[in-house]
């Protein structure tokens, strides 16, 4: 499985749309936006928006459906089956929880706990995963501290911001890039191995 998280983009939608739509051609199955702010809503909802009109809804969809249905042509239908696809995909963008500093996720072996700032987190609430992936850092970082791994995407910008944790292979990877889509920081989510006891 592929997922992608964004660092907070301190209000530019802008950066935001052109770092999901990176994501999302990366095939991620999921993109998290590591922030409370509300930016990551109100770019997908001027996104779909101009996907689909000023309605982006389900039921929106339908309305928009029916109108097809009775007077549309091929190509309208086949327009009106594109945009809605697009708007679909745009459900795979979330934001982290209401309420909630932060959220456990397990890829395949990998427990990731996700959070806007991992320095207001009790080490119980850190213990329950082998990797944090923490909003706060305004700079990528990608390393072992103890017994867990530790990702900041980095805020959104020329440094970074973007990451891709991919666990298809054998050690699950993790790749850094910046809001122009250049690679910035690439290493493997190994745990070191427990030593031979002597005979």
């Amino acid at each position: 499985m592929r997922i992608g998280f964004l660092g907070p983009a301190q209000g530019d939608l802008e950066s935001i749309e052109r770092s999901a739509g990176f994501l999302l051609r990366e095939r991620v199955a999921r993109v998290v936006y590591l922030s409370h702010d509300g930016a990551l809503d109100r770019c997908v909802v001027a996104w779909a928006a101009r996907l689909v009109g000023d309605d982006p809804t389900d039921d929106g969809a339908w309305s928009r459906a029916a109108e097809v249905a009775i007077s549309g042509s091929a190509d309208d239908l086949d327009a009106f089956v594109t945009s809605e696809r697009q708007r679909l995909r745009l459900r795979a963008l979330v934001s982290l929880p209401e309420g909630s500093p932060c959220s456990l996720e397990t890829l395949g072996d990998l427990t990731i706990l996700m959070t806007d700032d991992a320095g207001l987190l009790s080490e119980e609430d850190l213990s329950h995963a082998a990797l944090i992936v923490d909003g706060a850092p305004v700079d990528p970082v990608l390393e072992l501290r103890g017994q867990r791994w530790w990702l900041a995407p980095g805020h959104l910008g020329v440094g970074g911001g973007v990451a891709v944790i991919d666990t298809h292979a054998p050690v699950p990877t993790v790749v850094v890039y910046d809001i122009e889509q250049r690679e910035v920081l690439r290493g493997e989510v190994a745990f070191p191995r427990a030593p031979k006891p002597h005979p």
